[in-house]
């Protein structure tokens, strides 16, 4: 989908929630999931939800009373696009830009770095 916006973050969170059980999900499974600890009421969740099918990450059915939701956008295809989206606007495409900033804000452990130097020597091959 090249037309795929960022997610708020209460949008996310019920993403996260439909990722994580296997379809169809329904408001109720969300509810039970997500909304005590987020303290949201059904018509919350059921508006997000919504939104959620006319930004295209949802495909909705009714079923009598119930509407079931099905994803359309994969996680691993939205973390990509959010993981673009962050490397390019916050560090211009730049690796060591990025790795710069992860340093600073965090010091690598040694075991970290040698990860990371496996990998380069991986991706080298």
């Amino acid at each position: 989908m090249n037309l795929m916006k960022k997610l708020p973050d209460a949008e996310f969170e019920i993403m996260k929630v439909v990722w994580a059980n296997k379809p169809p999900i329904t408001t109720g499974t969300v509810m039970e999931q997500l909304g005590k600890e987020k303290a949201w009421k059904a018509q919350t969740i059921i508006t997000l939800m919504n939104r959620l099918v006319e930004r295209g990450f949802l495909r909705s059915e009714k079923k009598g009373k119930e509407r079931t939701y099905f994803s359309l956008i994969s996680k691993d295809e939205y973390l990509k696009f959010e993981t673009d989206d962050f490397f390019q606007r916050f560090h211009g495409n730049s690796f060591s830009s990025l790795i710069a900033a992860l340093n600073d804000s965090r010091k690598f452990k040694k075991n970290d770095l040698d990860e990371l130097e496996k990998w380069l020597k991986e991706k080298r091959e």
